[in-house]
């Protein structure tokens, strides 16, 4: 096997102990060899780290830390890294065996690109669906193709590690949408190229599900702080998507205020006023309610497409 000698794998790890063994066998098993394969274990406490130990797996460097958070475990680890590009993966997700080998064609073909995408699988317990991305190929818009499909996704993305370092990494604190505010700064700075070829497996499993119960995030970064008044392409539209559906998710979970903040800053947007009215009827609702009626409503979406269909 050849070495990809400027990729560099990251891997956060919190309490993955049920599946960071086929996470790790994906990426050793590569056919073309990545530099190094950085786990940062983000405080685990169901022996996770231990796992990672036993195995011996070639490449590997454990890294731990007390739990700050995936965006801290991530920064920690392209810091840490070697390598001019950073594969991001995470510890409950897998790639096929010639993930790593499309990667490194793809960035000989378009070299000055700051981020790469990939086409990927959903798998939900145990049944796989191809995901929703686009079908082009090689540099793209990303932000007006982001607003209706996935060009970049955080196990089907690679870096170039000193752009993304230079950006200030993930905003630490920020537990939903850490990796789209990211996303947003690379491509403002960078191109964005993407490969539809579908290599990546990410796992919707029961235990990686967000939580139902609302909590403050603890952060200074905001999607606020991306809103760019200079913009003349669909970044603020981006950016406006993106946090409307970060806030229509805290609604259903009881954040009333941060819903109600995000409509009010975001209320410029063009094309996602569908999200502000689910916002602003959830708001509406007893919290108790919310998640009931959520789920409804999508379910009878569902519903109707597939009668259409």
């Amino acid at each position: 096997m050849n070495p990809a000698s400027d990729i560099s794998v990251i891997i956060p790890l919190y309490n993955k102990a049920s599946s960071i063994r086929r996470t790790l066998r994906s990426v050793v098993e590569q056919r073309v060899q990545p530099r190094e394969i950085i786990v940062v274990d983000d405080g685990s406490t169901d022996g996770s780290a231990e796992i990672v130990q036993s195995l011996n797996a070639p490449l590997v460097r454990l890294l731990r830390q007390q739990n700050q958070g995936v965006s801290a475990a991530r920064n920690r680890a392209m810091a840490e890294a070697s390598g001019r590009w950073v594969a991001l993966l995470d510890g409950d997700d897998v790639w096929e065996a010639d993930y790593l080998e499309r990667v490194e064609s793809f960035i000989s073909a378009y070299p000055d690109c700051g981020a790469y995408g990939m086409g990927f699988w959903v798998e939900t317990d145990g049944r796989r669906t191809l995901g929703s991305f686009p079908a082009q190929e090689g540099e793209v818009d990303f932000f007006s193709l982001s607003m209706t499909r996935y060009v970049l996704i955080p196990s089907a993305t690679t870096l170039n590690r000193e752009l993304a370092l230079s950006l200030g990494g993930f905003p630490e604190g920020m537990r939903m949408g850490e990796d789209q505010y990211l996303w947003t700064k690379i491509a403002r700075s960078a191109k964005v190229a993407f490969a539809p070829h579908a290599a990546v497996v990410y796992s919707r499993s029961a235990e990686n599900r967000s939580a139902a119960i609302y909590r403050a995030e603890q952060t200074a970064f905001s999607f606020e702080d991306l809103y760019d008044v200079t913009a003349d392409d669909m970044s603020n539209e981006y950016v406006a998507r993106v946090a409307l559906g970060k806030a229509l998710v805290e609604c259903v979970r009881g954040g009333s205020d941060a819903a109600k903040r995000a409509l009010r800053f975001f209320s410029y947007n063009r094309l996602s006023k569908r999200i502000e009215r689910k916002i602003r009827l959830l708001n509406a609702l007893p919290r108790g309610m919310r998640g009931w009626v959520y789920n409804l409503y999508n379910w009878l979406a569902w519903a109707i497409a597939r009668k259409g269909m």
